[in-house]
């Protein structure tokens, strides 16, 4: 499937086939790629939980107001970004690239989030942002549905899983086979949210 087909076919499926299993090399396949998406100086902050417990996905689901997608859907995954990520070995980052770039990028790492908090997390819940739309495209090409989840309790979830204190959930991500239930699609036209130049 080519991208412009995956992101019009792509829709929030609420329901999903709760019997069917995805393959492990799908499943493989569908992380791997995800993790090509870029990333603010390629810090790559995400922390994805694969919730396949099903006990902690009922769990999950009595905190996201009873959605069925939580246990029904292949994988269930909760998109978190590690906020210290930017001081973890930061040289790991650009240990490919040549040493002047190197050189030049440590150090503006350490400027541009040291004692800002703030910053460390904007930039992390945008890279997850791109991660979570990679890997819906990604299941779309892949035969599969998705639907990106905000409606539950953060903090419920986060003691559910165990979420270290230096982290934070950005959403869910449920990804499987969809029962086809969508209802037609409404969207602005462009010229209701396009601004040229300036407001």
């Amino acid at each position: 499937m080519d991208v412009l087909s995956a992101v019009q076919r792509r829709r929030a499926a609420k329901s999903f086939d709760p019997q069917h299993q995805m393959p492990a090399a799908v499943r493989q396949q569908l992380l791997e790629n995800a993790a090509l998406a870029p990333s603010a100086y390629n810090i790559q902050h995400w922390r994805i939980v694969d919730v396949q417990d099903p006990q902690l996905r009922q769990a999950i689901r009595e905190v996201a107001w009873g959605q069925a997608q939580v246990t029904d859907a292949s994988l269930l995954l909760v998109l978190c970004a590690d906020l210290d990520a930017w001081q973890e070995q930061p040289q790991r980052y650009w240990a490919t690239a040549p040493q002047p770039v190197q050189d030049f990028l440590l150090p503006k790492l350490d400027e541009y989030y040291r004692g800002k908090p703030e910053v460390a997390r904007d930039e992390a819940m945008r890279s997850l942002g791109i991660v979570g739309m990679t890997l819906m495209l990604l299941a779309q090409d892949l035969g599969y549905d998705s639907c990106p989840m905000d409606g539950f309790d953060f903090d419920a979830v986060a003691r559910l899983i165990r979420l270290p204190a230096n982290h934070a959930i950005g959403y869910m991500v449920a990804i499987g086979k969809g029962q086809d239930n969508a209802w037609e699609r409404n969207r602005l036209p462009v010229s209701d949210w396009l601004i040229e130049n300036h407001f």
